[in-house]
């Protein structure tokens, strides 16, 4: 019988003793450069994408006032899925997060093909931020053309990543700052005027009888509420962004622990208080939810001034935010993969600032591309990108719940005492986690709107699984990541 592996640094011994103390583990030429200020703001930011500003439209119009069960739901989902990562995370935190985890626990070729599943997702999203962002840009400056904002926004973001994580971390720091604030002004703004309490605006003071007063809670049955859950889950991918940048500050067992302690509250304010809000004060039949977005047709209701712009800054905040964040993650995900001899190993350098500047060109490189695919053929070529990476949340989410299957045995085994978070009713409810997302994706396949995005998003991920298989069978699997230089006996 195979010994599992071991919680000792990725390439070493697994016989030798351990330390005395159980420091956390080198990353091989990454700089701890984030400060607790910046890990918490990433905490809070990672959850609020320009989707809940821009996509909430859509699912309100297809569940009604159901839409707060399917953000409920999946809003649980997320709960126990960063439970379980951050049990993970917390007893050995590293940049490539769950890619590294399942490398350990479920063998070679799921930490290859998650690793690179997750990176496609990300530079894929970089082109569907900039251009976001070069939209709202361009209507601002309409002499510049959309394409020059998009290689403008691009190009910053870039330095910013190049120039050190600090860097990174300042710019992520301050765009979740305003997300945050913007999302609570308007939550409190919002509940005033639906109760009739706020001066000045034009809001008759309804309440909540907006859930009610148009079919009922659920107008459209039980049925639109998984519905709602396809519409919205994937407005939640970025949660674990934390895991990922925790391995790059000074104290990242308790970035983690703090992170995971905390997602339950974010959720409930940031998703389900917003759209709460948004419902109160529009019915969600009214045109404008999907026409000019539920948020910009709930503070028409209100009467504030220059709604549009005020939203189009909020929007670009975001988008920016994702797009920041969405490079920092590819290129980090790139950087483990290079390390653990799953990518080419260049991915591995790091600059004299600490920084992963190949993994971060090449990540942007194919960003690059995918912006000129969507300016070229946006109905084919990029459409293709966009629907073959749409299902990678779940099958992120999937492989974190079994890969924390077999890595709790491992920690009580090796090192017990960094079991400093813990997943509750382990291990059924990881196994029901599991069984929830299968159904989802099960689900998906029987949906007309959402089965081509499954089926090719299927596809990739059975391609990379298979030059994952084939890369073992013809012996180009490295058989543990190399030791980083000045990594300690």
């Amino acid at each position: 019988m195979t010994r599992p592996p071991t919680l000792t640094a990725e390439g070493g011994d697994p016989a030798a003793p351990p330390p005395s103390t159980p420091p956390v583990e080198d990353e091989g030429g990454l700089r701890p450069g984030l400060r607790n200020r910046h890990l918490s703001m990433i905490a809070i930011g990672g959850v609020i994408g320009a989707g809940l500003f821009v996509g909430s439209g859509s699912g309100i119009a297809a569940a009604g006032p159901a839409i707060l069960v399917s953000y409920a739901l999946v809003g649980l989902l997320v709960v126990l899925v960063m439970r379980m990562l951050g049990e993970m995370s917390a007893a050995d935190p590293r940049s490539g997060s769950f890619s590294a985890y399942a490398d350990r626990a479920l063998g070679r070729w799921a930490g290859f093909s998650i690793g690179w599943l997750y990176w496609f997702f990300w530079v894929v999203v970089l082109a569907v931020e900039a251009t976001a962002g070069a939209t709202i840009l361009g209507g601002w400056v309409p002499a510049v053309p959309q394409w020059a904002w998009a290689l403008i926004v691009m190009f910053v973001l870039t330095g910013s990543n190049l120039a050190s994580v600090a860097s990174y971390g300042e710019f992520e720091f301050w765009f979740a700052g305003i997300k945050v604030v913007a999302i609570g002004a308007f939550i409190v703004i919002g509940l005033l005027a639906a109760f009739g309490v706020l001066p000045g605006s034009d809001h008759p003071g309804s309440g909540f009888s907006h859930l009610t007063d148009a079919g009922g809670f659920l107008p459209k049955g039980p049925g639109a509420i998984l519905t709602g859950v396809l519409l919205v889950v994937f407005s939640f991918m970025g949660s674990e962004i934390v895991t990922l940048a925790a391995g790059e500050s000074a104290d990242p067992r308790r970035a983690v622990s703090k992170a995971t302690n905390s997602v339950i509250w974010r959720i409930c304010v940031f998703y389900l208080g917003s759209i709460l809000v948004v419902l109160a004060l529009v019915p969600w039949k009214d045109p404008a939810v999907t026409k000019e977005g539920s948020y910009v047709a709930a503070l028409d209701t209100i009467g504030i001034p220059h709604v549009g712009t005020v939203m189009d800054v909020i929007v670009l905040t975001a988008v920016l935010s994702c797009l920041n964040s969405g490079l920092y993650t590819a290129s980090r995900m790139a950087f483990s993969l290079g390390r653990r001899g799953d990518a080419p190993r260049a991915f591995h350098r790091t600059s004299r600032r600490g920084v992963p500047h190949v993994a971060i060109l090449s990540s942007v490189a194919f960003g690059f591309l995918a912006v000129w695919f969507n300016y070229q053929w946006p109905d084919t070529v990029f459409q293709f990108l966009l629907n073959s990476s749409g299902a990678v949340a779940l099958f992120v989410w999937l492989v974190i719940c079994l890969t924390q299957l077999r890595m709790r045995p491992i920690i009580l085994r090796e090192a017990p005492e960094k079991l400093v978070v813990r997943m509750w009713l382990f291990p059924y409810l990881t196994w029901l986690t599991a069984a929830v997302i299968v159904f989802v994706v099960g689900y998906m396949l029987t949906d007309d709107s959402a089965r081509d995005e499954m089926l090719l998003s299927l596809l990739v991920a059975a391609i990379v699984v298979a030059v994952a298989l084939v890369r073992r069978a013809v012996g180009r699997e490295t058989p543990a990541e190399a030791p980083a230089p000045d990594a300690g006996p």
